[in-house]
């Protein structure tokens, strides 16, 4: 029987890979840009070629993760003014099973309970455009887009002058989410927390 890799070695293997698709060690060479030959003899595809590469690379991970079950989930802690919390967040290269869904899904009110608890004297934003612009908002509203989804998870800047705590409270799949690639089967809303007077950065 052949060996089933986890969670931490498909990471391991994509990091790798990518690497490899970085320097060029990796390219897809039938990618076209304008799908005119022509025109693409003048266009230097090298930089698609090696990101299309690692997508195709990334993709057949996915799959293989599909086909032996094999978690996208990775624990994270988080450590604010005293108090810490361990939450599931699926990794950024993975994909998210079905059952890590459910995962997320209830370990969504002890993220929020966390994040209500740290930042209870923060100023409040929602960030749009790509988080390129911010508003601010009262607790009342995120509580609104808390409703409205069905996973949360959490980041963090931090140093000694400054902390931003940013809430990420998403439907349907993390990885489609991250990106707003998947709207609107999937997507997510951010809420930056940062001290009175601040802006977000994040």
């Amino acid at each position: 029987m052949s060996k089933v890799y986890t969670t931490e070695e498909l990471i391991q293997i994509l990091a790798a890979e990518r690497q490899a698709c970085l320097k060029g060690e990796r390219l897809k060479l039938e990618v076209t840009v304008s799908g005119n030959p022509v025109i693409d003899q003048f266009i230097r595809t090298d930089g698609l070629q090696k990101f299309n590469a690692y997508q195709d690379f990334k993709a057949a991970i996915h799959d293989y993760q599909r086909e032996h079950q094999i978690s996208g989930i990775v624990w994270r802690e988080m450590n604010v003014k005293g108090k810490s919390l361990h939450y599931p967040e699926v990794n950024a290269e993975l994909t998210a099973l079905s059952s890590d869904l459910e995962i997320l899904k209830a370990a969504k009110n002890s993220v929020l309970e966390f994040w209500y608890e740290v930042t209870a004297s923060m100023d409040l934003y929602l960030s749009f455009n790509n988080s390129k612009q911010h508003q601010q908002i009262i607790p009342a509203d995120v509580e609104r887009i808390a409703q409205r989804t069905e996973w949360a998870s959490l980041l963090k800047w931090e140093n000694s002058s400054f902390l931003e705590i940013i809430l990420q409270l998403g439907w349907g799949k993390p990885e489609e989410a991250y990106y707003k690639r998947g709207r609107p089967r999937s997507g997510s809303e951010y809420i930056h927390a940062v001290n009175p007077g601040n802006r977000p950065i994040g």
